[in-house]
């Protein structure tokens, strides 16, 4: 609403029946015209501003009548009003015994729903009657320029002896106040909205108009009014959402007085309350808070709106957005809009600027800005002698909690081929996709490469178990880890021992899923059979499931980097596909072919390492599609069969082959006892602070793995079975497959031997450690 009619800010208006035609429940005044009268409801105000701008806010009353050709005239009950109960008349109907004027701001063609009465309406167009319906309703809506009388008894007893097509009918009417009794035209009005109860009268809280039990307690308001020398317009909302539980009626009213509202009065609240502002050189509004419903709007019939009337003028100021925070190799995305010495937005087309940056940590050719070192730079926009600034970080390794590859195993063998996109979490847990250019990559037991986010094994080293495949960004590490993999039968359908079921989302479309035994080269098999007839759906977009095992589906329990199936195919051309759900619920839709153009069978094989999916993982379905376009050309009918489902799944522990035993070091001693074995070292194991720190080789020679050091990072990586921890010297922080953690000690140098603390590394390697401080010696066993 304030979109569109161009409003720098706007608050909710009037009050309304949520059932009914959204119509407001007091007056309602735009430019002059009445479109709205209050309703007949006592202590309902209402706020208006004068052709000269004059606020006022008082209780109105409607005042009117309709004159006939004749001279004969007839009182007016209101404009544009739903049926509601009037209070203090007697009647609980509103449209009964009474006339109403009915124009083209009112849309809908009943005039109004839930009456409880037939009415006799009467069209009148430039003030001559052109349509009379007796004890019906006229079945049309209003056009521009006219108005319809509805009328019921005895004003439908006055349009029966007085009124005929073709001649005159006069409408006079205004507002009147209910404390003066002076009358108010419509047109010396700028505006005016209904309201509810008083709150603030002669700058102070007064009594409430009207009773409110039914809007007590706190809860999300909006108010409106007007300071003491009647210059300013107070549009008030205070909202109920997670960072507030809203107002008081009176503690509204006690903030209405300390901001100086003079006058004031309560607007529709709780689930309506809602504010928009436009910010400073936008051209549209956004929602100043959330509502009780987050970022949705309720619909509402009305609301205030404020105006700017000020003239163009020249460029005063600039704001730029975008993105504050980027990764190294990230190209920056930044908008730059402006305003005028009197606040207007200014067209973005119209400003060039010229970009600048306070260092080396963003790259800046013309209009592309790419990141490319960790740190925090100003980023300068330029216009003339107008510009605008804003701080970017370049999120280096300390800015990041972890680094996730698209899967976490993969088969080793030639020929892998998997997608790795990696994703960076921030500190502040901001989820952000990783440029390829931003990483480095290094493969240990395996030569392979990373090409548009796919790891490609193309050789496995000799007499290899356990691959690495290491992503870096910034240093900072994540792995994927590469071991044996087999591919597994998941279902043949032999022994299904869970229900299967057909299922559509038209109920017109019928069929059947079966266990049935199979057909040409399975024909000594048991297969999953899903047939189907969609002719009665055409149109429309049509699913034919084959359901496992109900709504839960049936689990694949490990990590899948791939799957095959048999299918035997109805050269329908339908659309095949695998409904998954995994681990974190999420619903994942895998493409078996994007039409079936084959019969018989056929073997299918798709690569799940680019769904990310978290397992353990169900199958829910297997289903034909069938969409809208196009349905001339594809089977509305046909049969196809499913059999030997098979998942790729590597070896999850990656710890197959690894050293047994136990290993005794003593502090000070350069051996210790392997297995009963005593083995010599060239380093002594030494106790420092409590804690016995050893060079890592020690370990993993005796258990298995190995060691890097990177000099200009000063940092020790170990590889064992399926973990890479990697630790930097003097820093109580470590990385453990691609996850930060901390620790109570860090690694030291001492004696030109870099050397590890013993129990943090053994034990986040899945070894067990034990001291004994009487005799100073440590056992590690796996």
């Amino acid at each position: 609403m304030a979109k569109e009619n161009g409003a720098v800010a706007a608050i909710n208006g009037d009050f309304f029946n949520t059932g009914s035609e959204g119509a407001p429940m007091g007056a309602q005044i735009s430019s002059g015209l009445l479109m709205s009268t209050p309703s007949d409801l006592k202590g309902m105000y209402a706020f208006g501003v004068t052709n000269d701008g004059t606020p006022i806010l008082d209780e109105f009353a409607f005042s009117g009548s309709v004159t006939a050709e004749n001279g004969a005239s007839f009182p007016l009950a209101g404009m544009n009003k739903v049926s509601y109960a009037p209070e203090g008349t007697g009647s609980t109907y509103s449209h009964a015994n009474t006339a109403y004027i009915y124009t083209s701001a009112w849309k809908a063609v009943e005039r109004p729903k839930n009456s409880s009465t037939t009415p006799t309406e009467v069209m009148v167009t430039d003030g001559v009657i052109t349509d009379i319906s007796v004890m019906a309703g006229l079945p049309t809506a209003i056009p521009e320029g006219s108005f319809i009388l509805r009328t019921h008894g005895a004003a439908a007893e006055f349009v029966k002896k007085n009124l005929a097509v073709g001649q005159k009918l006069d409408a006079n009417y205004a507002l009147v106040s209910k404390k003066s009794g002076k009358e108010l035209d419509p047109t010396t009005l700028q505006m005016m909205i209904g309201g509810h109860t008083i709150l603030v009268d002669n700058g102070k809280a007064t009594s409430f108009s009207r009773n409110v039990n039914s809007i007590g307690g706190s809860r999300a308001r909006t108010a409106v009014g007007y300071s003491k020398d009647g210059r300013y317009a107070y549009l008030i909302a205070t909202e109920s959402n997670d960072n507030s539980k809203g107002m008081t009626l009176q503690q509204l009213q006690d903030f209405m007085t300390k901001i100086g509202v003079w006058k004031g009065m309560n607007l529709d609240g709780g689930g309506s309350t809602t504010m928009v502002n436009r910010p400073l050189a936008e051209t549209n509004t956004e929602l100043t808070f959330n509502t009780e419903y987050g970022t949705t709007q309720r619909s509402i019939v009305n609301s205030l709106g404020v105006f700017s009337t000020a003239p163009k003028g020249s460029l005063k100021g600039l704001t730029v957005s975008g993105s504050n925070t980027l990764l190294i190799g990230q190209m920056g995305t930044y908008e730059l809009k402006g305003y005028d010495t009197y606040y207007n937005p200014i067209e973005a087309g119209s400003i060039k600027p010229t970009w600048k940056a306070s260092n080396g940590n963003l790259a800046v050719n013309g209009q592309s800005i790419k990141a490319t070192k960790p740190g925090t730079t100003t980023l300068t926009a330029v216009s003339g002698s107008t510009k605008a600034t804003m701080q970017v970080k370049v999120l280096g390794a300390d800015d990041i909690a972890a680094l996730t590859t698209g899967v976490s195993s993969a088969p080793l063998q030639a020929g892998t081929s998997v997608s790795v996109p990696v994703t960076a979490v921030t500190n502040n847990g901001q989820s952000l996709e990783v440029p390829s250019s931003a990483l480095k990559w290094e493969f240990i037991g395996f030569k392979g490469s990373v090409k548009d986010g796919r790891l490609t094994v193309s050789s496995v080293n000799s007499n290899t178990k356990v691959g690495y495949a290491i992503a870096r960004y910034d240093g900072f590490s994540t792995v994927v880890i590469l071991s044996a993999a087999g591919e597994s039968t998941w279902e043949n359908f032999e022994n299904v021992s869970y229900p299967v079921k057909f299922t559509t989302n038209v109920p017109a479309v019928t069929g059947t899923a079966a266990i049935k035994n199979g057909s040409g080269t399975k024909a000594n098999s048991k297969v999953l059979n899903l047939s189907y007839d969609m002719t009665g759906g055409l149109g429309q977009k049509m699913y034919a499931y084959a359901e496992l095992n109900g709504t839960a589906g049936k689990s694949i329990p490990a990590q899948a980097t791939s799957m095959t199936i048999d299918v035997e195919g109805d050269n329908s051309l339908n659309w095949l596909r695998a409904e998954l759900k995994d681990n974190n619920g999420k619903t994942v839709y895998v493409d078996l072919a994007k039409a079936i153009d084959w019969s018989g069978w056929k073997t299918l094989s798709m690569d799940l390492s680019g769904y990310n999916i978290a397992f353990p993982a169900q199958m829910k379905r297997l289903y034909v599609v069938n969409v809208e376009e196009g349905q001339d050309e594809r089977a509305l009918t046909g049969s196809v069969s499913f059999d030997d489902i098979r998942f790729m799944m590597p070896s999850q522990s990656g710890n197959e082959g690894l050293p047994t035993g136990k290993a005794v070091m003593t502090i000070g001693q350069k051996s210790l006892v392997l297995n009963g074995s005593k083995v010599a070292i060239d380093s002594a194991p030494i106790l420092k602070n409590g804690t016995t720190y050893v060079p890592i080789k020690h370990v993993l020679d005796a258990f298995g793995g190995q060691a890097t050091w990177n000099q200009s990072a000063q940092r020790v990586g170990v590889l064992r079975g399926g973990m890479l921890m990697e630790l930097t010297v003097g820093k109580k922080e470590f990385i453990l497959n691609g996850k930060r953690s901390s620790a109570a000690v860090a690694p030291m140098v001492q004696g030109g031997r870099t050397l590890v603390p013993l129990r943090l590394v053994s034990e986040q390697l899945g070894l067990k450690v034990k001291w004994d401080k009487n005799t100073k010696t440590v056992t590690i066993e796996s």
